[in-house]
């Protein structure tokens, strides 16, 4: 009989979330919006500190709203993190605009603020800037929002950080996301917390979150029929989702002491091993460890990332490699693609693999992963 299966990181209930359910279905708010959506807000904003908060159907809605909202035209730039899922870019061509991916640094794995500069520069002396930045806070990672924000600031180029990967995570004594004119979170239901599916707009900017809540909804006008003025999208967030978000929220702090201590059992039981290292800390900042993000260099370990994965996944384990970056993607192909002396980017993609990380995993699967993994070890 087969084990049963290990996911990366699949969902995981904190016990309050079939009450708020219970109460919605009491309330007969089925439809979308409710009571539940008002409060998942609301408790959103006091967790992050982020003043006015949106529940939307997923993150790229987030993202989508906000380019939206400043006026993205086509052939406008948009200067991005390559090493990031594809749902932090697509936003960006959505409205016709032409993506710009920026390599990361060695630090937090996240775009490289000095790369994002010369960048910047190289723009100016073009005489087109581009019109928003959006960097991703990766596998809860917070990126160097203020190193971003001191380039961007200067050419008056909002950012919308990707935060879809960082609820929970802090820098500097602020949450993930906090500063940027937009943040973006994601609560889709391999997430640290989630609502099945969904994400969250957060700005110090009302008028953003207004706007967007306008958009969200058909873009329809104040009126006693049906007005429309401009074109909106369906994305709000469900009542019956929001009643699970707010549940989950609740057990928010638990989640990320696990997955930190997940984190460090890996580190624990392979971090001996030759040719094995794992995804940095940045100074200053409390990654949530979403995902535990190994380094196999194959010619020290004695094995690589895809012999690795195949042999867990012989175990039913379910393991990733690490996003494959934007510049490498077949839709992005000739995009233009910021690095150094060499693609930070490309080598982390060709030797990093995620592993399980699910909140409710016990030491016993811990333990059983790093055997698998201690197995392929040079001997």
């Amino acid at each position: 009989m087969k084990t049963p299966r290990l996911f990366l990181s699949p969902p995981h209930m904190g016990g309050r979330e079939q009450e708020f359910v219970r109460q919605a279905f009491e309330s007969n708010y089925i439809a979308p919006l409710g009571p539940m959506v008002d409060a998942f807000e609301r408790e959103f904003s006091a967790a992050t500190g982020i003043p006015h908060c949106l529940a939307l159907s997923s993150g790229t809605a987030a993202t989508h709203l906000a380019l939206r909202h400043m006026g993205i035209r086509p052939g406008d730039v948009v200067m991005a993190s390559t090493l990031t899922f594809i749902g932090s870019v697509t936003p960006v061509t959505f409205e016709g605009a032409v993506p710009v991916f920026i390599d990361c640094d060695e630090a937090s794995w996240n775009m490289d603020p000095a790369l994002l500069e010369q960048a910047i520069e190289a723009a100016v002396r073009r005489g087109q800037l581009p019109r928003a930045v959006i960097p991703t806070d990766l596998y809860g990672q917070p990126c160097d929002l203020p190193g971003i924000l001191a380039v961007c600031d200067r050419h008056g180029i909002p950012v919308i950080c990707d935060s879809a990967e960082a609820v929970g995570a802090r820098c500097q004594g602020r949450h993930a996301g906090s500063g940027a004119w937009a943040a973006v979170f994601s609560f889709n239901g391999n997430k640290i917390i989630t609502t099945s599916g969904g994400g969250m707009l957060a700005s110090h900017d009302g008028a953003l979150i207004d706007h967007a809540r306008k958009l969200s909804q058909q873009a329809r006008d104040p009126a006693p029929w049906y007005e429309h003025t401009e074109i909106g999208f369906n994305y709000r967030m469900s009542n019956i989702l929001a009643a699970i978000g707010r549940g989950q929220l609740e057990v928010l702090e638990d989640r990320i002491r696990r997955r930190r201590e997940i984190f460090e059992g890996y580190r624990q039981r392979l971090g001996d091993l030759p040719g094995i290292s794992f995804m940095p800390e940045a100074a200053g900042c409390r990654s949530n460890r979403w995902l535990t993000v190994a380094l196999i260099d194959p010619a020290a370990f004695g094995a690589d990332t895809h012999a690795v994965r195949e042999a867990l996944e012989a175990e039913n384990i379910e393991a990733r490699p690490v996003w494959k970056p934007m510049h490498l993607q077949p839709v992005f192909r000739g995009r233009d693609f910021w690095k150094g002396r060499e693609a930070v980017s490309e080598r982390l993609f060709a030797q990093g693999i995620c592993l399980p990380s699910g909140t409710a995993m016990a030491d016993g699967d811990l333990d059983r992963v790093c055997q698998i993994i201690r197995r392929l070890a040079k001997r």
